[in-house]
């Protein structure tokens, strides 16, 4: 039988060294309750500010720049009487997270930077840093939890849901491993999120009524277009082709399938041009500048090798949906290794194949040829690029990166 134990239990006792606890603390109302709440519990509590991102280009005015989010930190700090440092990993965001978003978008996927900044930069080049000042764990804001179990193999860290619904983040760090996880704590993970606007609000934290920050991880909100063309060139003139939704296509291919689908100019009409196809992402509707439509048109394929973009009429077009995806053998990753299916397994599972969407019933089935998704209902709108997070209830167990 397993025998679980949750973070509270590794919480300070004056028979022991106190550990110490380095908290990402990143100007934001998250990271600084998680902040009170370890040194209430009695840990020695150091404050490290992240600077990972310098360049401005294509960042929107007025999108809580870096040294706001810095001072922000200090002020926390401060107020906390926690001893504060800042750490420049901005060569390694650039080189980890923010080439690999190029890379992939010239590639015409679509990455999620923010699942690669955890993996990479948090956990790893954050962590080494937290280790260098002395640190036993790493904390941050998340809304999530961990456990420990005992298994036939050992301890294991279990990665589960925040107790917040709304604000559960355990899909962003569905990429880490178990060395990363027996480092980490989440001290805000059992909390709602009003509950912690009230904390801090009542312990008078600089950060009480700061809004989130949105946008990629540590740049902030983006014109898209403008921020790859740092390296990714314009390609204007591309056709978009409309595809109405009565295309043979949509009929003749197996609901299962994890092959998307497969369109050229000849199977619709030509209704505008854009200026890259790598620009563009399945689903996404904003930027394709087609008027005199009776419904939206949103994009269901792209194909970066002819330049052209693919579109469809209204959010229930065909093109949007499919009931299975494929992962490569190289780019499946199992948080418990304990747990991990082998060639000829299969286990149902709750998926997700987004953050915030909501978990979704399907089988997963490892071959020797890779993994395989199936949906017990049609997703809308699968990409390349994106992380596919399973789930057993309410412990997140592997992910994979979506092939197709």
């Amino acid at each position: 039988m397993m025998k679980c134990t949750h973070d509270s239990s590794i919480a300070p006792t004056s028979a022991k060294r106190v550990p110490t606890v380095v908290v990402g603390l990143s100007g934001g109302v998250d990271s600084s309750v998680a902040a009170y709440l370890l040194k209430e519990q009695g840990y020695e509590v150091i404050g490290l500010f992240m600077r990972n991102w310098k360049d401005t280009t294509g960042t929107l005015e007025g999108d809580c720049p870096w040294y706001d989010d810095h001072m922000f930190a200090e002020l926390v700090a401060k107020r906390l009487d926690i001893p504060f440092h800042l750490v420049d990993l901005s060569e390694a965001y650039r080189h980890r997270v923010v080439d690999y978003m190029f890379a992939e978008y010239g590639r015409g996927r679509t990455p999620n930077p923010d699942v690669l900044c955890n993996r990479e930069i948090k956990f790893d080049a954050f962590l080494q840093a937290a280790l260098d000042l002395g640190a036993d764990y790493v904390a941050t804001g998340h809304y999530c939890r961990r456990e420990e179990v005992q298994t036939p193999e050992g301890v294991m860290h279990r990665l589960l849901a925040g107790s917040d619904p709304n604000k559960d983040q355990s899909y962003f760090l569905c990429q880490l491993n178990q060395a990363q996880l027996s480092r980490a704590l989440f001290p805000i993970g059992h909390l709602l999120k009003p509950e912690v606007r009230r904390i801090a609000s009542e312990q008078h934290l600089a950060t009480a009524e700061r809004k989130d920050s949105q946008g990629i991880c540590f740049v902030g909100k983006v014109d898209l277009p403008i921020f790859l063309q740092q390296q990714l060139k314009a390609k204007p003139g591309g056709h978009i082709v409309e595809i109405p939704a009565s295309w043979s296509g949509y009929t003749q291919t197996d609901a299962f399938s994890s092959e998307p689908f497969s369109y050229c100019e000849a199977d619709g009409e030509v209704v505008g041009t854009h200026s890259g196809a790598h620009f563009f992402t399945i689903g996404q509707r904003k930027g394709l500048n087609v008027g005199g439509k009776p419904e939206p048109l949103f994009v269901i394929a792209t194909d970066v090798q002819t330049n052209t973009l693919y579109v469809g009429q209204g959010q229930n077009h065909p093109g949007l949906y499919r009931r299975a995806l494929y992962m490569l053998p190289e780019e499946i990753h199992w948080i418990r290794p304990d747990r991990a299916l082998h060639a000829g397994e299969r286990l149902r599972l709750q998926i997700r194949i987004r953050y915030r969407q909501p978990l979704q019933q399907g089988e997963l089935e490892i071959t020797d040829r890779g993994g395989y998704i199936r949906f017990d209902q049609p997703q809308r709108g699968i990409t390349a690029g994106q992380f596919a997070a399973w789930y057993d209830g309410e412990e997140l167990i592997g992910s994979g990166v979506i092939h197709r």
